[in-house]
């Protein structure tokens, strides 16, 4: 008897790592990835946690309802993002959680389970 978890309510969920980036069910992420509860995208040309902006999230935030926050991945260990970048997101009524981008990937499936309204950027490992 094969026992399966099933998370077709959760959206796309992070199921492992391969290299610096992420695997999301069969597909690779190898540069970075962007998340929301109903899509994965490569995050091409991500920039390195202090050159983050919110124009560099590209249309992530843009869904509807708006997400409660932005969990961000800042690669293989914490680094706070600029100050710049938490305020803007904050001015839309956004709230940021930083931590590594192992445990950010952890934290989305666990919130995604909630079935919590969230988005993720996640930088490369």
């Amino acid at each position: 008897m094969e026992l399966r978890r099933d998370d077709s309510g959760q959206g796309p969920i992070v199921t492992g790592f391969a290299g610096r980036g992420f695997r999301v069910r069969d597909d690779v992420f190898p540069d970075g990835l962007l998340l929301s509860p109903v899509r994965a995208l490569a995050w091409r040309d991500a920039p390195g946690i202090d050159g983050l902006t919110v124009a560099a999230l590209g249309d992530l935030l843009d869904g509807e309802p708006r997400p409660e926050f932005l969990l961000l991945g800042t690669g293989g260990g914490l680094r706070q993002p600029p100050r710049s970048f938490v305020r803007d997101l904050e001015a839309r009524g956004i709230g940021v959680e930083a931590m590594d981008s192992r445990a950010a990937a952890r934290a989305w499936g666990v919130l995604r389970a909630e079935e919590r309204w969230i988005v993720a950027a996640l930088l490369p490992l």
